[in-house]
């Protein structure tokens, strides 16, 4: 009986006990600050870069400097950027070791730029305190100063694009703005011998007589325009035939490309190096530019430089194409059903044994998460750089195959991938940008 007795005691003691603990903790828990973290929204953006990052074209300074040891000269997953984390990325886009960020404040829209800046390709920035030399690395995105008519003028810009040492913006108003090197004269004024790119850090302002350019696009050292009427302007560097003028003389003139793109209306251009795709609103696919791996031989034999606008009759029988992406030495295309053709030299995403593909071959649904259980899964856009590619699905899966230099794939390793191979991101993927060794990708949380 006593035993019983000892056991109702201790167990009313004990429950007692935990009441007062309890009662405790939430006084104590009162007294504590209680930090509430925002919810992401569904319009938040987030960036991911990763890649070679000794160039500061990752934009990640703690790769450089505070975790150099740890990280070493490259990140191979991707990695968030803390500079998106305090700005509104609205764009990006990669050059040869150089990226662009297009952002939103209150301040209104502003481009920063981040990596080399041999050529004051990503703007004029100079050392601190009293000396006026010029930056050629930045390490953290900074942003570029765009000259101004007037102290009230206010230039929003709506596009960006970037080749080997220079970037091509694009105003609301159609008003173009280039800066950086200017050898081949891809900045759409004169050649200057010998002009000295970092010291007269010009920033050009242009626009296309009686048009309206609605988006820019930026080869290795040549820059073609797209207008509202689906007209196509291109200057710089034509020895491939690249800026589709009808002509191999390079030039700082702004020319119309013409053959068999005149009359139509092209919304969108694809360039990584000297090879040239352009889509117009029918779906239907024309190429010009280097052909040397194939690119666009079946539409024209043993040509090797093609100077003026050719219709691709090999994509004809794969339906509306949707999107297309040139790289170095190979072509992507995707139709309206979400699948990814590929052609030319080099890794394709067929497996180590197909390097030559001379007509366009279907990379198998499979690889870009279509199965069985997610049939409706299609790829939504493509992308590519000079030797590495990518693709997003409607899941907002990125997937990515080709050259991995410097990891520049993303996939934790510095292997190259043969087959396309889905990348490890904590948000969904709305777009990419390959440089030559980088990769940035535009993102939104998922909610």
């Amino acid at each position: 009986m006593s035993k019983l007795v000892l056991r109702i005691c201790s167990r009313g003691f004990s429950t007692k006990s935990r009441r007062i603990r309890k009662s405790v903790l939430l006084q104590d828990e009162e007294k504590v600050p209680i930090d509430k973290y925002r919810v992401s929204g569904p319009k938040e953006r987030r960036v991911f870069v990763w890649g070679y990052s000794e160039t500061g074209a990752l934009g990640v300074h703690t790769a450089l400097w505070k975790h150099k040891g740890y990280l070493g000269s490259y990140v191979q997953n991707p990695t968030r950027q803390s500079f998106a984390s305090s700005h509104d990325v609205l764009d990006v886009t990669c050059g040869y070791g150089f990226s662009l960020f297009l952002t939103k404040d209150v301040k209104g829209v502003q481009v920063f730029g981040s990596g080399i800046n041999t050529d004051c390709q990503i703007g004029f920035h100079k050392h601190g305190g009293a000396t006026n030399r010029p930056m050629h690395l930045m390490i953290y995105p900074a942003p570029i100063e765009l000259p101004k008519k007037s102290e009230d003028e206010k230039l929003k810009i709506v596009s960006i694009a970037a080749g080997r040492a220079h970037a091509i913006l694009l105003s609301e108003d159609g008003e173009v703005f280039s800066m950086g090197n200017n050898a081949y004269g891809q900045l759409g004024r004169e050649i200057i011998e010998e002009e000295d790119y970092v010291k007269s850090h010009i920033i050009h302002r242009f626009r296309v007589p009686d048009e309206h350019v609605c988006g820019v696009y930026c080869g290795q050292d040549h820059t073609m325009l797209l207008t509202k009427s689906g007209k196509v302007f291109s200057c710089g560097w034509a020895a491939d035939g690249q800026t589709g003028s009808g002509t191999y003389e390079t030039s700082g003139a702004i020319r119309q490309a013409l053959g068999d793109i005149a009359g139509e209306r092209i919304v969108k251009l694809a360039c990584a190096a000297d090879c040239v795709l352009a889509l117009n609103d029918r779906g239907e696919v024309f190429g010009w530019g280097n052909t040397e791996y194939g690119q666009l031989s079946s539409a024209i034999g043993s040509v090797q430089q093609i100077h003026t606008p050719i219709k691709l009759p090999t994509l004809a029988g794969l339906g509306k194409i949707t999107d297309v992406a040139a790289g170095g030495s190979h072509c992507l295309a995707l139709n309206e059903h979400g699948d990814v053709f590929a052609w030319g030299y080099g890794i394709l995403g067929f497996g180590p044994q197909a390097d030559c593909v001379l007509t366009p071959r279907q990379i198998p649904a499979a690889l870009f998460g279509r199965n069985d259980f997610n049939r409706s899964s299609v790829v939504t856009s493509i992308s590519s750089g000079i030797s590495h590619m990518g693709a997003i699905n409607s899941d907002g899966d990125l997937f990515m195959w080709g050259v991995n230099k410097h990891g520049c794939l993303g996939l934790g390793n510095t292997k190259d991938m043969f087959f396309p191979f889905k990348t490890a991101l904590g948000a969904k993927v709305l777009k990419i940008s390959c440089g030559v060794d980088h990769t940035v990708a535009l993102c939104k949380a998922f909610v």
